[in-house]
C-alpha cells in the first residue's frame, strides 16, 4: 500500500510538471505549478525530510505561487500577449535542463561507494557541541554557518536586483472590493504570527527554524499587502533596518567570535544555543520582510484608495 502511494505521488508529480510546462493557458500552468509545489512537499515528507517539506510548502508553492499569480495579474492588466514561439522554446529548454540535472544527480548518487561514510553519523557525533538538538539547524547555523550567511546575502541581493532592474514593476495595493479578504487577513495574521514564533523556537530541537518561520512571516506580509490593511507611517521607516537585520546579526556574532580569539562563527559551546537563537530570530524577521518585498516588487508606499 505504501509503495502504491509513492508511485502515485511520483506519477502525479511528473504529470503536473509536464502539464505546467506544455500548457498554453498561463493561469492553468500557474495553478498546476502551485499544485506541483504542494506535491513536492509531500514527497520530501515521504523522504523523512520535514524541514525541507515545510520550506517547500511555504516558499516553493505558497509564496512563489503568489508571485506568479501577481505577475499573471499584471500581464492581464497591461494586456500583454505572449510570444508563442519564444514560450515554446523556453519550455523545452526548462524541460531539457530539468532532465539533464536529474540524470546527472542520479549518476552521482549511484556512483557513490556503498561503504561511503554518511555525513549524518559525523553530525550525530558532534551534535552535543552545536548547542541544538536538531541536526539540520546544527548544520545550517553552526557546522556550515558560512553557507547560511551567504544565503542571507543572496536573498538581499536578489531584492536589490529587482529594485535596480525593474523599479516600477510593483504591486500597488488598493482596498479590496469585498470586505471578506480584509476580515480573513485580520483573523489569520495573529495565528500566522504565533505559528512563525513556534517554528522559530522549535527549530533548535525539531524540524523548523528561521527559513520556515520567515516563510510564514512572508506569507503574512503577502496577505497584508493583498488585503491592503492600514499600517502606521513609522512602519515604513522600519522596513530597511529589518531587511538587513539578519545579515547584521550574523556579522555581529562573527565579529564577537573573532574578538574572543576563535574562528569566524565558531561559537563557544556554552553560548552556542543563545547565539544561534539570536541569529535565527533576526534572520526570521529579515526573511519575512524580504519575501514580502519580493512580492510587492518595490519599496512599500501607502496603499491607494479605491
Amino acid at each position: 500500500m505504501i509503495h502504491l502511494v509513492d508511485v502515485t505521488l511520483v506519477v502525479t508529480l511528473l504529470a503536473c510538471a509536464w502539464l505546467s510546462l506544455t500548457g498554453r493557458d498561463l493561469l492553468r500552468s500557474v495553478v498546476l505549478f502551485i499544485a506541483f509545489g504542494l506535491l513536492v512537499s509531500l514527497g520530501w515528507a515521504r523522504l523523512r525530510a520535514p524541514d525541507v517539506a515545510l520550506a517547500e510548502a511555504a516558499v516553493g508553492s505558497g509564496l512563489t505561487g503568489a508571485l506568479l499569480l501577481s505577475a499573471f495579474s499584471a500581464m492581464e492588466r497591461a494586456r500583454l500577449t505572449t510570444d508563442e514561439v519564444g514560450l515554446t522554446r523556453a519550455r523545452w529548454l526548462a524541460l531539457g535542463l530539468t532532465l539533464g540535472l536529474g540524470v546527472s544527480l542520479g549518476v552521482v548518487l549511484l556512483s557513490l561507494p556503498s561503504d561511503h561514510p554518511r555525513l549524518s553519523l559525523h553530525i550525530q557525533e558532534r551534535i552535543s557541541q552545536s548547542g541544538v538538538l536538531n541536526s539540520v539547524t546544527a548544520v545550517l547555523l553552526n557546522f556550515r554557518s558560512y553557507d547560511t550567511l551567504l544565503e542571507m546575502v543572496v536573498l538581499l541581493a536578489s531584492l536589490v536586483g529587482i529594485w535596480a532592474v525593474a523599479p516600477f514593476a510593483r504591486v500597488w495595493p488598493k482596498a479590496p472590493s469585498t470586505p471578506i479578504l480584509a476580515a480573513l487577513a485580520r483573523l489569520l495574521l495573529p495565528l500566522m504570527t504565533v505559528v512563525a514564533g513556534y517554528l522559530l523556537w522549535l527549530g533548535a530541537d525539531a524540524p523548523g527554524g528561521a527559513f520556515q518561520a520567515g516563510a510564514v512571516l512572508g506569507g503574512m506580509g503577502v496577505l497584508w499587502v493583498a488585503a491592503s490593511l492600514w499600517h502606521p507611517p513609522w512602519a515604513l521607516r522600519m522596513v530597511r533596518p529589518l531587511l538587513v537585520l539578519g545579515l547584521l546579526a550574523f556579522l555581529a556574532v562573527a565579529g564577537v567570535t573573532m574578538g574572543i580569539g576563535k574562528s569566524m562563527l565558531e561559537y563557544p559551546a556554552s553560548q552556542a544555543k543563545t547565539l544561534i537563537l539570536w541569529i535565527e530570530t533576526a534572520a526570521t524577521v529579515s526573511i519575512g520582510v524580504t519575501l514580502t518585498l519580493l512580492f510587492l516588487g518595490g519599496y512599500p508606499a501607502p496603499p491607494e484608495q479605491s
